[in-house]
């Protein structure tokens, strides 16, 4: 069974500059399930992806309302 928090690092809904950051924290969060056992370290590995997921996306946000 997939962890819930997957559901976060969906990135369809996004415009197609921000898929591009966010997309490869999405890859890595559903590699990491597939190759970690299920347990503490895997989710504290994933909440700490999503906050930096999170602070990517919001980076480039911040990259494209300067220009």
């Amino acid at each position: 069974m997939k962890p819930p928090i997957l559901q976060y690092f969906a990135c369809d809904h996004l415009p197609t500059h921000l898929q591009e950051v966010s997309r490869p924290f999405g890859e890595l969060a559903h590699h990491l399930v597939d190759i970690l056992p299920d347990g503490t370290e895997r989710s504290v590995a994933l909440r700490k992806l999503l906050e930096s997921k999170d602070a990517a996306v919001r980076a480039a946000l911040d990259t494209s309302e300067v220009g």
